[in-house]
Formats: structure tokens, C-alpha cells, sequence
């Protein structure tokens, strides 16, 4: 089943990875298609990787210190507004 690409940039690249691999347009096509899948497939859910985050943070424990509006102003530069 054929599909056509319509942008020119997805096709240069594509043409690129094929010269590159010495292959052709459709199988330059499979490998990265299949290659990304594979990253997919072994990749951790994001729920898995936002928690992972989580306990780093909290691994940290509290500073003690409070952050209030004036202090958030003055990190953005927003205090003389």
C-alpha cells in the first residue's frame, strides 16, 4: 500500500538516510520507523519516568526556606511592575 510524502523536508531527509544506509526510499523508510518503535517499546511510561523525578526531588528534602510572591517577582524580573 503506497503513501505518498507531500513535504519536501521529510523527503530530503528520508532520501538522506536511504544514501546514507544504502538502501532504498522504502526501506530506509522500515528501519527508522521500525528503530523508533523499538525506542517506544523499551522506553518506561512517563508515569514511570515523572515518578522516577518525583523521588529525586523529594529525595532532596525541604530547605526550611519560604518562597513567597516578592521572591517570584524578583526571579522573573517582574518585582517593579
Amino acid at each position: 500500500m503506497p503513501f505518498h510524502v507531500r513535504d519536501n523536508e521529510t523527503d530530503t531527509k528520508v532520501r538522506e538516510l536511504a544514501r546514507r544506509r544504502g538502501v532504498g526510499l522504502t526501506e530506509a523508510v522500515r528501519q527508522a520507523v521500525d528503530e523508533a518503535l523499538e525506542r517506544e517499546h523499551t522506553r518506561a511510561p512517563l508515569i514511570e519516568r515523572v515518578r522516577e523525578i518525583q523521588r529525586g526531588i523529594a529525595a532532596r528534602g525541604s530547605t526550611g526556606l519560604v518562597a513567597d510572591k516578592a521572591f517570584f517577582d524578583w526571579l522573573s524580573g517582574e518585582e517593579d511592575e
